[in-house]
């Protein structure tokens, strides 16, 4: 089986561009309160974004190496289409990952849920690209 790269290259900057529009614009201030980042001072902010690029290297090569595996499921599975594979990993892998780590974290309930759909909202917009791209190019 064979899986055509540059796809999955797409798919991991399409992760991170959507990662900044679904975390700054679109959630970014809720997001920044839950994870309780609004109380930084300024010098503890500029801390962080100096670390920060690290962090995003390793979140793309996660991403790439996720939809590599994904892209040679979808490969396996050739009755079913490139998003009802990628839903049915979002559905018994990523979700219940992501409601857990919710769960789990003895924050208030309405910051459990919070954290729950920001995160597993991204999760199932992502896959369902994914899905998408692979299933047509991949």
């Amino acid at each position: 089986m064979e899986v055509n790269y540059v796809t999955i290259l797409a798919c991991g900057v399409l992760a991170m561009i959507l990662g900044a529009i679904w975390y700054g614009p679109l959630f970014g201030k809720r997001w920044m309160t839950i994870v309780g980042a609004t109380d930084m001072d300024k010098a503890a902010r500029e801390k962080m974004k100096k670390s920060a690029g690290k962090l995003y290297l390793v979140q793309f090569l996660l991403v790439l190496f996720q939809v590599w595996v994904l892209a040679f499921y979808i490969k396996g599975w050739e009755e079913a289409s490139g998003v009802t594979n990628a839903l049915w990993i979002w559905a018994a892998f990523v979700m219940p990952t992501i409601a857990a780590c919710s769960m789990w974290n003895n924050d208030a309930k309405k910051i459990a849920w919070s954290r729950f759909l920001i995160q597993g909202g991204y999760q199932l917009i992502l896959f369902i690209l994914f899905g998408l791209i692979l299933g047509l190019w991949g």
